[in-house]
Parts: C-alpha cells; sequence; structure tokens
C-alpha cells in the first residue's frame, strides 16, 4: 500500500463517537489512567458491597407514565438552599483531582459555573480554596472535617468564607480511614510512585505523565500552609493522619462549628433517620444522605434505599440531597420522586475530568440535563421541581 492510499483511509475511518453515559466517560477513563490511579477512584471499602449497591439501587426503582401530556415547555432545574441549579446535580467533594488532570478542581469548577451548579472544594483538593474561587464564578461550597484542632478549622471557615463559598459541608462519616483493598493491593501513595510494577502501565499512557509533570505538584492545596515549611507529601500525609483522626468528637463540635459559620451548613454522611435529627436539633440547613461512595463502612445499605426515611424524618425542616451512585438523568429524577432537593457526587465528575478536561465534565452536566428533560417528556411531567412519588410504580 503507497503513502497515498494509506492517508485515504486514515482519513475515511469514522471519528470514536462521544461519549453518551457515565460508563462511556468512565470507560475513556480507564483507558488513560494507570491502574494505581483509577483504582484509587473506582475502589470502595472492603469487599466494595455497598460500592455496588449505590448503582443498583437505582436500578430497582421503576418508572410509570401518563401519555398525552402537554410537555413541550420542561424545566429540569430545582432550588437548594435558596440557589437555583439548571441542572440538579452538586460536583461533590473529592480530593485530588490533579491526579486524573492537570487541571484538577479549576476545570471541575469552571465547568459547574458554566452549567449553573454548585461545585464543592473539598478539603482534600490538589489546588487551594482561594485558587479554586479565582478561576469560579459560579457558586461555591466548601467541605471539611472536624479536626483535632479547632484553631484549623476556624482557619478553613474563616478562609471559606473570605473566598465567597456560599455554605459549607460538614462531612461525619470519617472518624477514621476505611479499608481500601485496591489502594493497599496497588501500593497506591501520594504523590503516586512509579515503580518498577507500574512503569510499563504508566509509559503506555504519555497523556497522564505530561498531565502529571507538566502541572504543580499533586498535594493538598489548602492544607500547605498548615504544615511546617518544606513539609514533603509524606510529611502532609502524617500530619493529616494525626489531625484528621480525633475519635473523640460529637454533637457537640457541631454545634461549636453552627455558631461560628453564619451562612447554610450541611451535614454530609448521614445514613439513618436518627443522625438525620440530630442534624436538624444542631442547626443543620440540609443532610446529605450518604455512605461516603462506599468508601468507609461497608455493608451501609444504598443511599437511595435510606432517603425516603430521612425524608419522612426531617422533610420540611431542612433540605435532604442524596450523594451516591447517580449516573444518569433518570437516576436524579428517582431521587427528587424520593424527597431529594438535588443529588451530587464524585466519581461522576471524576470520570468526565480524566476523559476530557472541563470540556468533559461540561458534556456530563449536558448530558444530565438533557437525560432530566426527555425522561420529563416519556413521563408526563413538566418540572423536576414537582416531581414526587406519583412517577414511581
Amino acid at each position: 500500500m503507497n503513502p497515498l492510499e494509506l492517508a485515504r483511509l486514515v482519513r475515511l475511518r469514522p471519528r470514536p463517537a462521544p461519549p453518551q453515559s457515565y460508563d462511556d466517560f468512565r470507560r475513556l477513563a480507564r483507558g488513560r489512567l494507570p491502574r494505581v490511579v483509577y483504582d484509587f477512584v473506582e475502589g470502595g471499602a472492603d469487599g466494595e458491597v455497598t460500592l455496588r449497591a449505590n448503582h443498583e439501587a437505582f436500578d430497582r426503582v421503576n418508572f410509570t407514565a401518563s401519555s398525552l401530556v402537554d410537555v413541550a415547555e420542561r424545566d429540569a432545574g430545582a432550588t437548594v438552599l435558596g440557589r437555583r441549579l439548571e441542572v440538579p446535580f452538586i460536583l461533590g467533594p473529592a480530593g485530588l483531582a490533579r491526579l486524573v488532570h492537570r487541571d484538577g478542581e479549576l476545570a471541575a469548577a469552571r465547568a459547574a459555573a458554566s452549567a449553573g451548579t454548585v461545585f464543592v472544594i473539598s478539603t482534600a483538593s490538589s489546588y487551594s480554596i482561594e485558587e479554586i474561587a479565582a478561576v469560579s464564578d459560579g457558586p461555591l461550597w466548601f467541605q471539611l472535617y472536624l479536626w483535632r484542632s479547632q484553631e484549623v478549622v476556624a482557619q478553613l471557615v474563616d478562609r471559606a468564607e473570605a473566598a465567597g463559598c456560599e455554605a459549607l459541608v460538614l462531612t461525619v462519616d470519617v472518624p477514621v480511614i476505611g479499608k481500601r483493598e485496591r489502594d493497599l493491593r496497588n501500593g497506591m501513595s501520594i504523590p503516586p510512585r512509579i515503580g518498577p510494577a507500574q512503569a510499563l502501565e504508566a509509559l503506555r499512557r504519555p497523556r497522564w505523565l505530561w498531565h502529571l509533570a507538566s502541572g504543580p505538584p499533586v498535594h493538598f492545596g489548602s492544607l500547605v500552609d498548615l504544615v511546617p515549611p518544606n513539609t514533603g507529601m509524606a510529611g502532609m500525609g502524617a500530619y493529616l493522619d494525626r489531625e484528621l483522626t480525633d475519635l473523640s468528637k460529637t454533637w457537640d463540635d457541631v454545634a461549636w462549628l453552627r455558631e461560628r459559620w453564619d451562612g447554610p451548613l450541611l451535614i454530609k454522611g448521614v445514613i439513618s433517620a436518627a443522625d438525620a435529627r440530630r442534624c436538624v436539633e444542631q442547626g443543620a440547613d440540609a443532610v446529605v444522605v450518604s455512605n461516603h461512595g462506599g468508601r468507609q463502612l461497608d455493608g451501609l445499605p444504598p443511599a437511595l434505599d435510606v432517603l425516603g426515611e430521612i425524608v419522612a424524618e426531617i422533610g420540611g425542616e431542612a433540605e435532604v440531597i442524596l450523594d451516591g451512585g447517580v449516573r444518569r438523568g433518570a437516576d436524579l429524577v428517582k431521587a427528587r420522586a424520593l424527597g431529594a432537593a438535588a443529588a451530587m457526587g464524585g466519581r461522576a465528575w471524576f470520570w468526565p475530568l480524566a476523559a476530557g478536561g472541563e470540556q468533559g465534565v461540561a458534556r456530563m452536566l449536558q448530558i444530565l440535563r438533557a437525560d432530566i428533560e426527555r425522561t420529563l417528556a416519556l413521563l408526563g411531567r413538566n418540572r423536576y421541581e414537582n416531581l414526587d412519588a406519583g412517577i414511581l410504580h
């Protein structure tokens, strides 16, 4: 075959279809990330029973539909804590996005702003609160833990307020870090070490290596100033293990934070009606029903399965947001029908980020919104916010 014939064949080869779903983005990301990083994002705790159950719970919920309804006008948006969201999916807190793309949280925050939804800055973000706020003109929330030191918590809260974050998201289900067996088997570390076992796989992914090498160091951007100068990632990791883990924290510490922060307060990691009631008693404005994406205590029920009982317990007193397992716009519709104001997630934006950076995250949000609008039309409903259990079989 001469060069002209070869060139002609190359031009005739069809371009790959753009991703259409969560699974498409995940497959693309799997091809671009070394296994150690892919497993870090995808993996759950222990036997990953809860991780699988989060997805399977949505598959068990069925719709019923009404035909010959005027659905020419449809609204996929929602109002959460007084803020209009054009797509009712919040980019939830997930740390170290620099591991999958050079721009990490910066790209995701810009995409969220363009789509008209919230980006939640994780305490463990690769870029600092201030760096993320500088590139986003959309709504930002800040996620934090009850650290051993109240002074550290107060510093982070003050920085979030100064950066314009509209709400705090307090994560309460990490008294210790869950056992993530994939990471232990892979020898996962921050930053990732590329030893002999990982070298060949990493070399097969030159784009990922370029993203890793060309950007700033992989670290916890908001925490650099909290540790002694020139502390490496190993020292920072030891600091976090020591300061983040405090088994003595109680609901009284939540009361302290409520007094310290004047804006909306969400409590994330609630999986029972009893804890949801305690959240309301401590002044929470919203509860995030979550099992931490199956990454903490394995064997917890799927977040969707307990959503209804939590809504029944505190509905009308605090807003309820679902976290975990969302892959499609239809999943968001199901969550709304069961009482959630909206939903959030981490992997659902990590895979598009790994696959296509800011454009990938933007496309994911476009797909979710289009999914909701199409699902509304097929259900015979006009507004996402007006959905209730009447659409469920």
